[in-house]
């Protein structure tokens, strides 16, 4: 992707703080002229904004971090960690927030019928693809959605002999329906909708798909070597030594030198490594709610069924309480909470209402303490010199008479 699809006038990450916004950023280095002239915001300068963001705010980020496992411990969670920029074997906290982005509650989709492929002829979107190497090649890529077409497009401009998209779907997708909902009142509302109504949302959003970008689209289509095949599911693949041959659900039979998968994601908290045997204990929304007839979907019936604060629930009260320390602050918590947890128009909301839930968690286990605390508070406000006693007279003892007052002079 060359460019952000979102709009350059939304606020992102900002907080509500104007001088933090990616406007703000670019004007100062660019000046409003140039803002004006831009267009969409290029994806590395997006990433030259963030690093800015996050100089600028000091914010205690540690790359090259892996947790590899969250167990209990008291009324604590261990983190194991491992990876270069690891400055602990593991950590004890009492929060833990998974802002783990897209794939952040389970993992790359792949499909079962590259199982007996062998993996140098093969990639999913997310990989790190060595796009030179594919010069002169036949390229297959599986979807049409925003990271297929921007793979199709880096195989192209690498001189690809040809790419071929092959889509399961009979048309193109061109209408992306969440644009037709967002507000102020979906991102404040959406979580307390009753299930069937949040069902409802994200099961028309995943059935009609959101469509890639046009610019990302039309950097595909400018090549006369890419073509769009509609209607071909994949029905089986297998290799004739370095060539991969598809068969599609139509009775075509394709070859080629190299499969793109452009899949996506699964939402899978079973998958979960880091949560071990206790990711068979989250909530999940097909736990909770049964769609009517054509509203069923695998796919989101695998979310997880978050509280109002994106923390985890247990399937069974009592299995494991303490995954309610736990916070799912990315793509898995849009089903339950809307998209405030990863997507750049609703960022800022998200992360507001995530660390007020947290605030508000925290002190409520504490009460104690902030009981404690307020008894012993003794800092005196008034020192004792700010005014004088004053002896009150009995105007019963004196009758009618006035009292009288003393005055200098």
């Amino acid at each position: 992707m060359e460019t952000l699809r979102s709009p350059k006038t939304l606020p992102g990450p900002a907080f509500g703080m104007g001088a933090l916004t990616f406007r703000a950023w670019y004007e100062a280095q660019h000046g409003a002229d140039a803002w004006e002239r831009l267009d969409k915001i290029p994806r590395p300068m997006w990433m030259e904004y963030l690093i800015w963001y996050r100089n600028v705010l000091d914010l205690p980020v540690e790359n090259e971090v892996e947790v590899t496992s969250v167990t209990p411990e008291g009324e604590f969670l261990r983190l194991e960690l491992r990876g270069a920029g690891a400055k602990e074997s593991s950590v004890l906290t009492r929060k833990f927030v998974m802002a783990t982005g897209r794939d952040g509650t389970g993992h790359p989709n792949i499909p079962d019928f590259v199982s007996g492929l062998p993996k140098h002829l093969w990639a999913h979107s997310s990989e790190d693809i060595d796009f030179p190497s594919l010069k002169g090649k036949r390229v297959v890529v599986i979807g049409v959605g925003a990271s297929a077409v921007d793979n199709s497009a880096e195989a192209l401009e690498a001189g690809a002999k040809e790419v071929r998209h092959l889509i399961r779907r009979r048309e193109m997708p061109t209408i992306n329906k969440m644009m037709g909902i967002g507000s102020f009142g979906f991102t404040s509302g959406y979580a307390a909708l009753p299930d069937e109504w949040r069902w409802r949302f994200m099961q028309y959003s995943f059935s009609t798909q959101t469509p890639s970008p046009r610019g990302s689209t039309m950097r595909v289509s400018r090549h006369e070597n890419a073509f769009f095949h509609f209607g071909q599911g994949i029905e089986r693949v297998w290799n004739d030594g370095d060539e991969v041959v598809i068969e599609t659900t139509a009775g075509k039979t394709v070859r080629t030198d190299y499969l793109i998968l452009g899949t996506g994601f699964t939402v899978d908290p079973l998958a979960r490594a880091e949560l071990g045997e206790a990711a068979n204990d989250i909530l999940l929304w097909r736990d909770r709610y049964t769609p009517p007839a054509g509203e069923e979907s695998r796919e989101l019936a695998n979310f997880p069924y978050l509280n109002a604060d994106f923390s985890f629930r247990e399937r069974t009260p009592g299995a494991a309480p303490w995954l309610s320390s736990i916070y799912c602050f990315n793509y898995g918590a849009s089903a339950s909470l809307g998209k405030v947890s990863g997507d750049i128009p609703g960022i800022s909301d998200g992360a507001r209402w995530l660390a007020y839930s947290i605030a508000a968690t925290l002190y409520g286990e504490d009460v104690e303490t902030h009981w404690q605390a307020m008894l012993d508070y003794d800092k005196p406000e008034l020192l004792g010199d700010e005014w004088t006693e004053t002896e009150l007279e009995d105007c019963a003892a004196m009758g009618a008479r006035e009292p009288t007052y003393q005055t200098g002079g």
